[in-house]
């Protein structure tokens, strides 16, 4: 097997006297799906907020097997990692082409920059027809869309997803979940915060249950599909169809 992208081991992130995450360790395999569950206030997102550098943590993180702890935000974007936080934080009176440019921003003079480009519109192309329409304008669906797109300009080894699914119709989660489903394939390792749990867990390859700030469960996607904890709290009674 082969050596985890990202290692998390004995993560703990605190507010005050308030610990959010405790003693939390994940892995995420090179080219894998891995999903966290888990209710609202459970520490999903600073989880992902300690990963990514903007949340600080105690406990040990490595990334392609080099510790990260010291790191800066800047130096874990350079490395390979990227966060599509909640609430997409787009430049709302830039264009949706400058956007992206900024999400490249340190990869201009290389080579593949243009080529990058050009697969974001390929990827989105609802975003190529409102290349130059202001981020601000966007629809719900369409600024998630961006918000991923710019994140990939930087072109992440792993791009972790908070909630891209929240507050969107059926029709564009399918298409989200889809390109999330193609990125996987094309290499890129996800480490995804859903709280579309059915969904989650059919796309991902394994998953982690976060509860009250800790692991409570954690195994194959497929297996915790059938797991009755799971299919009580987060899917719904099992129908007699089943």
């Amino acid at each position: 097997m082969s050596a985890p992208l990202l290692s998390v081991a004995g993560l703990c992130v605190s507010y005050g006297r308030v610990e959010a995450v405790r003693d939390v360790s994940i892995t995420v395999a090179p080219g894998a799906i891995v999903t966290i569950l888990g209710p609202n206030g459970a520490g999903k997102t600073s989880l992902l907020g300690a990963v990514m550098g903007v949340l600080r943590s105690r406990g040990t993180l490595a990334f392609a097997g080099a510790p990260i702890e010291r790191r800066a935000v800047e130096r874990r974007v350079a490395d390979g990692m990227c966060l599509v936080p909640e609430k997409r934080e787009l430049f709302v009176t830039m264009s949706v082409e400058d956007n992206l440019r900024l999400g490249g921003f340190r990869r201009r003079a290389s080579s593949d920059y243009g080529a990058t480009l050009d697969r974001m519109w390929t990827l989105f192309p609802r975003l190529k027809e409102r290349r130059a329409q202001m981020a601000g304008t966007l629809s719900g669906g369409e600024r998630q869309m961006l918000a991923m797109a710019r994140a990939l300009m930087s072109g992440p080894k792993l791009l972790m997803l908070d909630e891209p699914s929240l507050g969107l119709a059926p029709l564009i989660v399918r298409d989200i979940f889809r390109i999330v489903a193609e990125l996987r394939d094309s290499g890129v390792s996800i480490l995804l915060v859903e709280q579309n749990a059915r969904a989650a867990l059919e796309l991902a390859d394994y998953g982690y249950v976060l509860e009250n700030g800790s692991v409570v469960l954690e195994g194959p996607a497929a297996a915790l599909r059938q797991d009755e904890r799971v299919i009580a709290a987060y899917l719904g009674i099992r129908s007699v169809a089943t």
